[in-house]
């Protein structure tokens, strides 16, 4: 077997402490590197609650006319022409009694129907009814951290497989906000008011864009399906802000589409007094006219917030109040 000389053992060596040096030095890169981009994306990782009520609205293809018309003549179920109908059957005995009280009934029920359908002046009765579609974004200091904890806490109790359930998070978010009117630096809105035809596009395109500046969605519940991520916080955290600037933040988005046009007529929010009027109005819409809602925020957990400059370039809209 061919022996090597001590030299060359020696270089051998050398090279070997040099590589295994390297390797380390490469592996405590890595560690830096991807504990980082862990952190990083936890920063930047937004919650997210919401649901849509778009197909259980009324079709307005079966809408009930709004005026149902009755004529006299030749029809057996009217008498003489005149206002009442289905005399000759009340009074004229026979088999046909039954039928007549089963007509009855069911037209009467018709025109409480469409009396009621104009009475309350709101609601989806076809294709060009009018759907405000609005967004709120708050921006808020890190102080305020006990809103994300709410909004968690909100995110895995609520259900969002009901009208009912929305309206619930709807109120709730408006509330928590109003909870910390003293936190509030930045906001932004926008609304419009558009026909049903189009109101869930458009909608549907605002959410697109608002989840497109979260780097991922740790925690959700929309529609009544909760997903979470590993790193998303459920419970409270034991300070971890404290030793933090407090001129960082925190950022809230709503976004809504209501029948009707109440949300479309919200003026440009510039100050504080806005905010609370716009919320006040948000968190009152009745049930029976809400037809989705998303709540976002960013970061979901209450370890960690945004800096100035995140603020700034990921929501460009924002303004100070």
């Amino acid at each position: 077997m061919k022996s090597f000389s001590p030299e060359f053992m020696k270089k051998v060596k050398a090279n070997v402490k040099v590589l295994t040096r390297s390797l380390i030095a490469i592996s405590l890169v890595a560690i830096v590197v991807f504990g980082n981009a862990h952190a990083a994306l936890a920063k930047r990782s937004g919650g997210r609650i919401g649901g849509s009520a778009f197909r259980s609205a009324p079709s307005p293809s079966r809408a009930i006319p709004s005026s149902p018309s009755y004529s006299g003549g030749s029809s057996n179920y009217y008498g003489g022409g005149g206002g009442f109908f289905f005399l000759p059957m009340f009074f004229g005995g026979g088999g046909s009694g039954l039928f007549s009280i089963l007509l009855l009934v069911i037209v009467a029920g018709a025109i409480m129907q469409a009396f009621r359908g104009r009475g309350d002046g709101e609601g989806i009765t076809g294709m060009d009814s009018k759907v405000s579609v609005a967004k709120i974004q708050v921006g808020l200091l890190s102080s305020a951290r006990s809103l994300q904890q709410e909004l968690t806490h909100l995110a895995l109790e609520s259900d969002t497989s009901s009208v009912d359930g929305l309206a619930t998070v709807t109120r709730e978010t408006a509330i928590s906000l109003m909870r910390h009117p003293e936190y509030w630096v930045y906001v932004s809105s926008a609304n419009e008011s558009t026909n049903f035809s189009l109101a869930e596009q458009k909608f549907n395109s605002l959410v697109m864009s608002e989840r497109s500046k979260l780097n991922a969605e740790v925690l959700s519940n929309v529609g009544g399906r909760v997903l979470q991520g590993k790193t998303a916080s459920v419970l409270p955290s034991q300070g971890g802000l404290d030793a933090e600037d407090p001129s960082e933040y925190i950022v809230v988005t709503l976004l809504l589409a209501v029948a009707g046009d109440a949300l479309s007529k919200l003026p440009p929010l510039r100050s504080s007094a806005d905010l609370q009027a716009a919320l006040s109005t948000i968190g009152s819409v009745p049930a029976d006219n809400l037809l989705a809602v998303e709540v976002l925020w960013e970061p979901q957990s209450d370890a960690y917030t945004l800096t100035t400059d995140e603020v700034l370039t990921i929501y460009p809209n924002l303004v100070r109040i």
